[in-house]
């Protein structure tokens, strides 16, 4: 997917990602979005919140790991709330970087799907 804003060209490159885990990574990313619970808009990108889970947590780090090798613009963060609290994913970078997000399909369906159970 590219996206093009007023600034540089965000364009993920999957060829970073070793071929013979691709569709490993590509699981990773259907886990992660599917297990979503809550999406935040931040000022540069969104927190997504996802259940305190070890397995969840597992596959969101296997995500990162892939993620930031056919996506570099992206900045990753990951919050553990205590006792049991959920598991906030943070992708953001520049507003470019959050344009790019909103554009993602996984991400707008998200979206939306929240919107209309509020």
């Amino acid at each position: 997917m590219t996206f093009q804003q007023s600034g540089p060209v965000l364009a993920c490159n999957m060829q970073a990602i070793p071929q013979e885990l691709r569709s490993a990574h590509q699981a990773n990313i259907e886990r992660v979005f599917a297990s979503v619970q809550e999406v935040r808009e931040l000022s540069t990108g969104y927190a997504l919140r996802l259940p305190n889970e070890t397995d969840i947590l597992q596959t969101v780090l296997a995500f990162i790991s892939y993620e930031r090798l056919c996506c570099p613009f992206f900045q990753f963060g990951l919050e553990i709330e205590p006792e049991q609290g959920p598991v906030w994913l943070r992708l953001s970078g520049t507003m470019e970087v959050k344009a790019f997000l909103r554009e993602l399909p996984r991400l707008r369906n998200l979206q939306e799907q929240q919107t209309s159970s509020t």
